[in-house]
């Protein structure tokens, strides 16, 4: 008889433990088990995205996406990603999302979702420092124009009247063409190429005018995703928080500018 009461009590016992750790998780939810989210790169950004000598990834983007993943309780694998593809792969549901400084378009909308936007830029006109003659869109007609495939100053560049445009992978491309002579201007955004130019990595390049454009980077997921309302609350809970007005300052040494709720 008291062995059949103590194996109640071991029953009994071991039914509250495993009602106790239920209960624990319906209050502190966890998603550890889940399959961490692939998320495409350009590492060639900078220094929305920078790829070390040792391979680690870098910048204001891969901040701001691990930040996300911490508070909205998911894990983040980076792929790097030619920009130019990145569409494409989202499209083919390669990848999970995509983050390198995406500006958020209706010709974009069409075929893939976006989160609600986390940084506002624009497009800028960087010169040789000697160039006298280039200081406006104006001034761009008939010019040598370098731009970064698949970017908004791709298309962007496609309006300038007879302009020469040259296309390049990546932005170190297209600014060592600039330095050598063989194309008068580049068009690409004002916050990297500032970046650049201020950490000596641009020795020769000045950015002149105002910006021609302005427009939002947005993390892209695939249509349906189920993970853009997590991104998004996320997104939310780091600009409360104070932790994304921390990751701006970190790189860009200045108050984040105001952004859009959608």
């Amino acid at each position: 008889m008291k062995l059949i009461n103590f194996k109640w009590q071991q029953l009994i016992l071991g039914l509250g433990c495993l009602l106790l750790m239920i209960a624990c998780k319906s209050f502190y939810p966890t998603n550890s088990d889940a399959k961490p989210l692939k998320v495409a790169t350009d590492p060639t950004f900078v220094p929305f995205e920078i790829q070390r000598a040792s391979g680690n990834l870098e910048g204001f983007d891969i901040d701001l996406m691990n930040a996300i993943a911490k508070v909205a309780g998911f894990t983040v694998q980076f792929q790097s990603l030619p920009f130019d593809g990145m569409i494409s792969t989202l499209q083919a549901k390669r990848v999970d999302a995509a983050i390198s400084g995406i500006t958020i378009t209706t010709e974009r909308l069409k075929t893939i979702a976006f989160s609600r936007p986390y940084f506002k830029a624009g497009l800028a006109i960087a010169v040789r420092e000697d160039n006298q003659n280039i200081k406006d869109f104006k001034s761009l007609q008939g010019k040598k124009i370098a731009v970064q495939i698949g970017s908004t100053g791709a298309d962007f560049a496609k309006t300038i009247p007879n302009a020469k445009i040259s296309t390049f992978n990546s932005g170190p491309e297209f600014f060592q063409d600039l330095l050598n002579g063989n194309v008068d201007a580049v068009i690409s955004d004002a916050f990297a190429t500032l970046y650049a130019i201020k950490n000596g990595k641009l020795k020769g390049i000045k950015v002149v005018a105002d910006l021609l454009t302005q427009e939002y980077y947005g993390i892209a997921t695939p249509k349906n995703s189920p993970h853009l309302d997590a991104i998004n609350k996320g997104i939310g809970t780091l600009l409360s928080n104070g932790t994304y007005k921390q990751i701006y300052q970190k790189w860009f040494n200045a108050e984040p500018l105001q952004l859009l709720d959608s």
